[in-house]
């Protein structure tokens, strides 16, 4: 049975020490996505809503976020991210796909940062479109793969 990292010897919430652990070049990529009603897509696709370019918002608050990571998940640890991206793409009338993906050289991985980039332009596209559509659904936030360290490579199965 594979232990889990982040409990102590007693059961008790803990930070993983890292300070061992090689530098390696890392990546992660993360998914995730909303869906809405088809009208609501068109007004983005068209940039018709009153607060602005719904994607280029989300695409900025999602690297911001990425970068905030530890401030957000206690016990991540604060790592230099060298590159983060986010893109989008309309999948049938009403689903807005997210990919984020993270890239480190370090000591410690990136999935993190890239789920959070992913979960948070999801939050962004919510926020600036729920004036017309309170309905939308965030779905599918999830590691899709990640290289690098110990670990080696991990990649989704679909």
């Amino acid at each position: 049975m594979e232990e889990l990292s982040h409990v102590g010897p007693g059961g008790e919430a803990r930070m993983v020490d890292v300070s061992a652990k090689g530098d390696t070049v890392r990546e992660a990529v993360a998914t995730g996505g909303v869906r809405m009603k088809p009208s609501t897509l068109e007004k983005i696709r068209q940039n018709q809503l009153k607060k602005g370019d719904v994607l280029a918002v989300a695409r900025v608050a999602g690297i911001m976020a990425a970068k905030r990571t530890p401030d957000l998940i206690p016990l991540c640890h604060p790592i230099m991210v060298s590159d983060i991206s986010v893109s989008f793409d309309y999948v049938g009338s009403d689903f807005i796909k997210i990919m984020a993906t993270a890239k480190s050289t370090g000591k410690t991985g990136v999935e993190m940062e890239a789920m959070v980039a992913a979960s948070v332009s999801a939050l962004t596209i919510y926020d600036m479109c729920k004036a017309i559509d309170r309905g939308m659904t965030i779905e599918q936030v999830c590691l899709e793969k990640k290289s690098g360290g110990k670990s080696g490579t991990y990649t989704r199965q679909k």
